[in-house]
């Protein structure tokens, strides 16, 4: 990474997720009145819970802050992103369906579904590394960033799922869908996960010039993919600057802690070592507010209204326009 730009040689075998969005829109009359939502574990709601996977959150403490106590399957300790996203369109709800919860059918989804699967991506590698069976929704059309450094270096696989991500967009635009939302990385190599692995818990830099890579790379296709397409408005949310700024200012935003999750040592859990601390005395922080990530990779439902928010006045509010 300093070598970013050539190959990648230190932790040759480990995996690199990072998170993205897409959100489709149906509207009329310049009014959105639906929100389709695709992604991974950051904007999950629930889907997991239908998919043999051993990437979960169906279970305490995860749901603690959300409405009623439920652990809805939503990696989080309440709401995400998507879900505040809807509630600021006016979609009469506070929250998206997962497309697979079973209390939920065709009419509920008129207003919007989620398809995000935790563990998903572009790359069908992606899922295989989570999910038992090929056959999985993982391996379809949800979106994350996997390196794999001993097949890729950076440049050859931002080029590689840029592509698949172009493939994609224009699927479905054949398909129909003429709003189109991306958000672009954020700083992931600030996340608490990567944080423990720095000498004296400073950011992963290297990941970090990966993921400014990838969305410069991403932008340049979308604005080229857009003039294509008659009646496209595909717009890629910039969340880098916002998000690093959030995690190496946390204060100014009015958090006590972005090195470290609200969850256990807040250093590697998330899923099922997150629940393991559920029952522990002082297993999770008692304020998840004061934290910008509730386990070791995924935001808290403070931090995802932020990021909602930010999105909404930066880029997605212009689509109901």
């Amino acid at each position: 990474m300093a070598a970013a730009a050539s190959t990648v040689h230190a932790c040759r075998r480990r995996r690199f997720v990072l998170p993205m969005l897409l959100l489709l829109l149906a509207v009329v009359r310049a009014r959105v009145t639906a929100l389709i939502v695709f992604g991974d574990s950051t904007v999950d709601a629930g889907n997991n819970n239908a998919v043999p996977t051993a990437v979960r959150s169906n279970f305490p403490p995860y749901g603690r802050d959300f409405p009623g106590g439920r652990a809805t399957g939503r990696f989080s300790n309440g709401r995400v992103a998507t879900d505040f996203y809807s509630e600021a369109l006016g979609l009469g709800r506070a929250f998206v369906p997962a497309s697979l919860d079973p209390d939920y059918g065709i009419r509920d989804f008129a207003l919007g579904v989620c398809f995000a699967s935790a563990g998903s991506g572009l790359d069908v590698a992606t899922s295989r590394v989570f999910v038992s069976t090929p056959a999985s929704i993982n391996q379809t059309i949800e979106q994350s960033y996997l390196l794999t450094y001993t097949e890729f270096t950076v440049p050859k696989y931002t080029e590689y799922l840029v592509g698949l991500a172009r493939a994609f967009l224009a699927e479905l635009y054949g398909l129909g869908a003429r709003r189109i939302g991306f958000t672009g990385l954020a700083a992931m190599g600030c996340l608490p996960l990567e944080r423990a692995r720095v000498a004296r818990g400073g950011c992963d830099e290297g990941y970090n010039a990966a993921a400014r890579a990838f969305n410069v790379a991403l932008a340049t296709m979308v604005a080229d993919l857009g003039a294509e397409l008659p009646g496209a408005d595909i717009r890629v949310a910039e969340v880098y600057g916002f998000f690093e700024g959030v995690v190496r200012e946390p204060g100014r935003h009015g958090f006590a802690r972005a090195d470290v999750g609200c969850c256990g040592t807040g250093t590697y859990e998330m899923g099922y070592p997150c629940g393991a601390w559920a029952a522990a005395p002082g297993g999770t922080c008692p304020d998840a507010d004061r934290y910008v990530f509730w386990d070791a990779v995924h935001p808290t439902e403070r931090a995802s209204r932020l990021v909602a928010e930010h999105l909404i006045n930066s880029t997605f509010g212009h689509f109901d326009n």
